[in-house]
């Protein structure tokens, strides 16, 4: 078949890589602009457009997709994977056979722009991959094919990205091998459950909430927008340096990035420091989060176990110091 293909993050770029390497042909890809990325703000272009680029295929990159129906004439299907802009009626119609969306979960369940992250979040056993035709709501559209996948307890919003990438691609490949004999099956909308794209709040921890949901919250923000807080040392204890050389009130709260934890059993006031291991445990409204990898907004900024980071900075991991508690 004739194919155009819409996305834009790795997991996209996973999508189309098995596309390409298919029987199938790949006309045009759509993807984002480039987007302003790392301290510089530098603009980068997506992980798609990189590997469309490098094999020669025609990107178009509008800034809304609105006018492209000229690239989707004589298309058999366009399949979109996480794009993020919304395909208005006209171009849902443009392609011979329709659009095929590979979505990140098992619809109805997480419609949306973050359905990894809200299935860790929610504490989901099983997620998955819906291939769906789409249509004009959001990830509404019935389903051809659906590939479950269990989330592990150590797994990440980027590892289990990658596996849902790996099956979704299999799975996108047998569809279309099949797409004469499959029944699209309508979505039962009582069931549907939303994961709203992500913002800073969700990356602020709330120390009031249970450890494990903390720890669901870390794991799932993990190589993305980590979980953050601000530690302050106890007042009193002399002052120190902030990552510029200058000196700072002891007290003066610090950003503290928490890239890896364990919930543990144990009890703490909400946002305390206590001693655990060679490191540190955070209390929490029940439980305490063992702290693995942090990044403070001190020295050279970099991730690094958390053990380490008490050692350094002995002025803010002290038995008593506190993490600010509010969301």
């Amino acid at each position: 078949m004739r194919l155009g293909f819409a996305g834009t993050p790795e997991f996209a770029e996973r999508i189309l890589a098995a596309l390409i390497g298919s029987r199938h042909a790949v006309a045009v890809v759509f993807t984002q602009p480039d987007r302003p990325a790392g301290r510089r703000r530098r603009l980068m272009p997506s992980p798609v457009r990189v590997h469309a680029e490098a094999q020669g295929l025609c990107v178009q990159a509008p800034e809304r997709f609105h006018a492209q129906e000229r690239w989707l004439s004589g298309l058999d299907v366009l399949v979109v994977a996480a794009y993020g802009l919304i395909l208005p009626p006209a171009a849902l119609a443009a392609p011979t056979r329709g659009c095929l969306n590979v979505h990140a979960s098992l619809l109805p369940r997480w419609r949306g722009a973050a359905p990894v992250e809200r299935a860790i979040m929610a504490g989901d056993a099983v997620t998955g991959v819906s291939i769906m035709q789409m249509d004009a709501g959001l990830d509404t559209g019935p389903v051809l094919l659906r590939r479950e996948v269990d989330i592990d307890a150590a797994d990440t919003g980027a590892t289990l990205t990658t596996r849902l990438a790996e099956v979704g691609a299999a799975a996108l490949l047998e569809c279309l091998d099949r797409l004469d004999d499959l029944n699209a099956a309508p979505q039962d909308d009582a069931r549907a459950t939303y994961a709203p794209k992500l913002t800073a709040a969700d990356a602020t921890i709330d120390w009031s909430r249970p450890a494990i949901d903390i720890e669901r919250q870390v794991r799932a923000l993990a190589g993305r927008q980590p979980a953050s807080t601000h530690l302050r040392g106890l007042a009193g204890r002399g002052n120190s340096s902030n990552k510029n050389g200058a000196r700072v009130p002891d007290n003066e709260p610090v950003r503290m990035n928490v890239l890896a934890a364990s919930a543990i059993p144990a009890n703490a006031p909400p946002g305390e420091l206590v001693k655990h291991g060679r490191g540190f445990a955070v209390g929490c409204g029940a439980g305490v989060l063992a702290l693995e990898t942090v990044q403070l907004a001190r020295g050279k900024g970099r991730p690094m176990a958390a053990a380490s980071a008490a050692n350094g900075y002995p002025d803010l991991f002290k038995p008593g110091a506190r993490c600010d508690v509010g969301a």
